[in-house]
């Protein structure tokens, strides 16, 4: 038998470790103390709520529904009898204690109109049930806080999602399909995903799965951290959800336990992305910042000289990507503050300075002649042109329409089931392009009809969607 010499011995130590790390390596992930350490403070989330159900539509004829005519003629029976007016619905949900006297963080769209929040802590047939109030929602992101009245609760801290690197691992856990602390485990899919769901998409994409009733869950880092809550998932995919990343989460929830609203700041322009030709036809090195489409009349950006054709290079020193970044920029900006943007003009940077407004009060105060970002006082949405970037993602063969960016809670357009993201292509068979021809059209329509027939593209689908509207 040899003996191996001395100068042999570093390889085969070195050896002996490359095995030791590729054995550890393959060893499966174990992921059962950080379900232990987090799991109790994770909630479910029951809530019920008031429908109201379309008065005149006897049980049967549901047919009908979304033919203006048929409406209109079932609606002379608003006391038919037997008909009921509205009914109690129930929801469920997930969400997270983020501090021992009962703070709970939980998505928007779980507790939105709810007559009664309930929570349950603890297994089914062992589990504690409180009664929760509302302290403050955030349409835009989908964020809610809620409280219940206790004290010495579990509770869980927010990790930095900015710190997440795609393959990371992470594990959620929530009440999918309704069954209570599911615990799923995967890896970071990519950051920074938008999935027109609202102007500040930034969204963590991830393949731990994520089911009906886990909205509102954590996504948890291996030390335990909430780096994000579950939110929405690719109804025609396996393994793709969407959680709203720790890093905007912690503001927003913040702010919402100190003032109860999120205020957000506004410019007063319309925007798009800039493209490699148009960086090009610009005289910028690169395609970057957020080409001004339009200056709203009266509104900061006019009041600082900001004019079409500019382009935002800059805010407070931060580059601005593209319209999306700047938008989540200026939405973090303190109504009354003052900004200092960079801008590209005539082949030359220039900086301007003006006073931020607050997002909403000053649209409501400003002139709607025109506005291509502006709201319909009849349906309750907000809507902006459609860009190149809009059309390449909804698949449209033009770049025509107009984008639902927002809408009211209890608004018309929110009620018949418009979301933020879908794409308006005509309004009772005329295309609209500007919000001035949608407004037209909409006025027109409710004054002859008493109803729109929306033709409406999302996510790749393009239907009808028929609204009742009182002139």
């Amino acid at each position: 038998m040899r003996t191996p010499s001395f100068a042999a011995v570093p390889i085969l130590l070195a050896s002996f470790f490359l095995s030791a790390l590729s054995t550890l390596a393959a060893a499966p992930v174990d992921f059962r103390d950080l379900v232990k350490r987090a799991g109790p403070a994770v909630v479910n989330i029951n809530t019920e709520r008031t429908e109201q159900i379309r008065r005149g539509m006897p049980p049967g004829f549901d047919m009908f529904r979304g033919i203006p005519d048929m409406e209109r003629f079932f609606d002379q029976f608003e006391d038919f009898p037997g008909i009921p007016r509205s009914r109690k619905s129930a929801s469920l949900g997930s969400g997270f204690i983020i501090s021992a006297d009962g703070y709970i963080v939980t998505n928007n769209h779980v507790i939105e109109e709810a007559d009664a929040i309930r929570v349950s802590m603890g297994r089914v047939g062992k589990e504690d049930t409180y009664e929760a109030r509302l302290i403050g929602a955030d349409p835009m992101t989908d964020l809610a806080l809620i409280k219940i009245e206790a004290s010495g609760l579990p509770f869980l801290v927010f990790g930095d999602s900015d710190a997440l690197e795609v393959g990371e691992w992470v594990v959620a856990i929530g009440s999918p399909l309704g069954l209570d602390h599911t615990v799923t485990a995967g890896i970071i899919s990519a950051k920074g995903r938008s999935i027109q769901s609202g102007p500040y998409d930034d969204f963590l994409q991830t393949d731990a799965s994520i089911n009906q009733g886990n909205s509102g869950g954590p996504l948890i880092n291996m030390d335990g951290q909430v780096v994000g809550i579950n939110t929405a998932i690719a109804h025609r995919a396996q393994g793709i959800g969407f959680a709203i990343p720790s890093s905007m989460a912690q503001e927003i929830i913040a702010t919402l336990r100190e003032h109860r609203k999120v205020s957000r700041g506004w410019l007063g322009v319309t925007i798009q992305n800039v493209d490699e030709a148009t960086a090009k036809a610009l005289g910028l090195d690169k395609a970057a910042g957020a080409l001004v489409n339009s200056v709203l009349e009266g509104q900061p950006a006019e009041k600082a000289g900001i004019q079409s054709g500019d382009v935002i290079l800059a805010i407070n020193g931060r580059e601005i990507e593209d319209t999306e970044h700047l938008l989540r920029v200026v939405a973090q900006l303190a109504p009354g503050s003052r900004a200092a943007l960079i801008l590209w003009r005539e082949g030359q940077r220039q900086t301007v300075s003006l006073t931020v407004e607050e997002r909403g009060a000053a649209q409501a105060s400003g002139s709607s002649n025109g506005d291509p970002e502006a709201a319909s006082g009849k349906l309750g949405l907000s809507l902006r042109p459609v860009t190149q970037d809009d059309a390449r993602r909804h698949n449209l063969k033009a770049v025509a329409g107009l984008l639902v960016t927002a809408l009211e809670e209890k608004g018309l357009a929110a009620r018949a089931g418009i979301q933020a993201g879908d794409i308006i292509l005509a309004v009772n068979n005329i295309r609209v392009n500007t919000v001035a021809d949608f407004r037209k059209q909409v006025d027109a329509g409710a004054k002859q009809r008493g109803a729109l027939l929306l033709h409406i593209s999302r996510r790749g689908q393009i239907f009808f969607k028929a609204i009742t509207v009182k002139e």
